[in-house]
């Protein structure tokens, strides 16, 4: 087990709605870089969920199990990125790039965390071919049209996600 503080720490903050396999593929290589990986849900109480916070976290370990992260701690928070990591005494967040749009939004997202915290450093990992075009909004379109999400998400995740929107349309 990885010491609560660990100076090779670090936080890849997601929405995870649903998490992907994209999103496990970040997570699963920022595992083999890092000796701890908070892999995070952000909760924004002014934005609507379709999953709950509590959802979201069993679907990632989902994951964490199928690649045995023994390194990565599923966890949650409300409010500022940074400050979240300051509470984790990290100073490390992990970012996945799929295209030059993600890389826009992240640059400007650095820039500023950077200016909350000048110790703040953003590692950016690039997506696996294959997995770039995959998104939590492509997830839940395809599935809330009923179609097959499995080459996007787990098994055991597509299954939760056809339950709850199922339960969400009745």
């Amino acid at each position: 087990m990885v010491p609560e503080t660990s100076p090779y720490a670090a936080i890849y903050p997601l929405s995870a709605n649903p998490p992907t396999w994209g999103h496990a593929d970040i997570v699963s290589r920022a595992a083999k870089i890092f000796d701890k990986v908070y892999w995070s849900v952000a909760f924004n109480p002014d934005k609507k969920y379709l999953f709950s916070v509590e959802e979201r976290m069993s679907m990632m370990q989902v994951y964490i199990d199928h690649f045995q992260l023994t390194n990565v701690i599923p966890d949650s928070y409300t409010g500022s990125t940074v400050r979240y990591a300051q509470q984790k005494q990290v100073h490390v967040l992990i970012k996945g790039l799929r295209n030059y749009s993600d890389f826009q939004q992240e640059f400007q997202q650095a820039v500023g965390n950077k200016g909350i915290d000048e110790k703040m450093e953003t590692f950016c990992l690039f997506g696996a071919p294959g997995l770039t075009v995959v998104s939590s909004s492509l997830v839940r379109e395809l599935a809330f049209l009923g179609e097959d999400i499995t080459p996007y998400v787990h098994p055991a995740v597509a299954q939760r996600v056809s339950e709850i929107i199922h339960h969400s349309k009745t």
